[in-house]
């Protein structure tokens, strides 16, 4: 005879073993922001095959995926007026960006369709978004005025604008979503900013050139590129201050951590006469460069999976993306985008169940 312990039991087995049948992960999806194409391309990030080619607006920059996976938010250099040429970009140590400053917007893309469904005024010559980790709000650093934009992502409008360091660029907000860390490109400062005051709260002298930073997922550090000197700043966000350096390779602009917290990922862009076709891998337990691999011509734009597999690599000089298998640490594929690729991003994986109930639980 089945007790009522031994049927709970049943109950159990039944809802986890038969109920839940047939669980598949949605593919994953790589965005490539192509400034010199004023497109975004969408990659398989399993079979590296290019998906769509999204029309967007002049010079896109940058792109971030919501952390529901279905919205693309890309920064436009040319929106709504500017004609600029996305090639003045490529000066970025020399300061060539001045040329870069004026309006510009953000784009919002269905992930699902590849329909751009919002155009957001914000700043002059946008250059970085992030989302937060909630969804709720897009940051975007604008160069050409020294602010960063906060857009309401529900709305998708404007709701605060904030004054930070010299030529904002690169950002990015904390694990724990409470602050972002801004690295003002021209000011040599890294801008905090209380995401729940919407107000920048401190400025962190880092060094020369700070072009983006980075987070170690479990938030104990903060890794910024350091443009103008060839390395990559650590700083402690309890202290607010910069621990070490790490020398890297020429000219370092995006970076990025592995899931677990062990290794940075630093792309080293070097300049039009010189590009420089290297990502180096610090192993941060010991902050050294333990490989420097070989991607194309002006390593730019860096992300890593979820499961820390793959590593995406735009090369701005080469129109290309790198895939580099990161536990072997070498370049397994090179795909085709389009001119001067830039910005880069993934979709976060989801799991997709399909509930599958069959047969009753017997009561006694």
């Amino acid at each position: 005879m089945m007790t009522r312990k031994n049927n709970w039991l049943l109950t159990a087995v039944q809802m986890g073993l038969l109920a839940w049948s047939g669980a598949t992960l949605a593919a994953d999806k790589v965005y490539v922001a192509n400034e010199g194409a004023d497109t975004v391309s969408v990659l398989d990030a399993a079979s590296f095959k290019t998906l769509a080619s999204v029309r967007v607006g002049k010079a896109p920059h940058n792109v971030q995926v919501s952390p529901d996976g279905k919205v693309v938010w890309v920064t436009n250099n040319g929106e709504p007026a500017q004609t600029a040429d996305a090639s003045e970009h490529k000066e970025m140590a020399q300061g060539s960006h001045d040329a870069m400053g004026k309006p510009g917007a953000v784009w919002a893309i269905d992930t699902a369709t590849n329909a751009v469904v919002a155009k957001v005024p914000v700043g002059m010559h946008p250059a970085h978004v992030v989302v937060s980790p909630d969804g709720r709000f897009a940051y975007i650093t604008n160069g050409g005025d020294n602010t960063v934009s906060v857009i309401d992502t529900a709305a998708r409008s404007l709701v605060a604008t904030i004054p930070v360091g010299k030529f904002p660029h690169g950002l990015r907000i904390s694990p724990d979503g409470k602050q972002a860390y801004v690295a003002n490109l021209k000011g040599g400062t890294v801008s905090v900013i209380d995401t729940a005051s919407q107000k920048e709260i401190a400025q962190v002298p880092a060094g020369k050139g700070p072009a983006q930073v980075g987070f170690t997922p479990d938030g104990s550090l903060v890794l910024v590129s350091l443009s103008e000197e060839n390395a990559v700043a650590v700083i402690d966000p309890a202290t607010r201050k910069v621990i070490r350096k790490v020398a890297v390779g020429t000219v370092p602009i995006q970076l990025y951590v592995t899931p677990d917290s062990r290794t940075l990922l630093v792309a080293n862009q070097g300049t039009p006469k010189k590009p420089g076709k290297t990502v180096s891998l610090i192993e941060l337990e010991s902050f050294k460069v333990a490989k420097t691999v070989v991607t194309g011509a002006g390593a730019h734009g860096v992300v890593v999976d979820r499961e820390g597999r793959y590593a995406y690599v735009t090369n701005m000089y080469a129109n290309s993306v790198s895939v580099l298998d990161v536990k072997d640490r070498k370049v397994v594929k090179t795909v085709p985008v389009g001119k001067t690729p830039n910005g880069i991003s993934i979709t976060p994986r989801r799991c997709v169940r399909r509930l599958q109930l069959s047969g009753k639980v017997q009561k006694k």
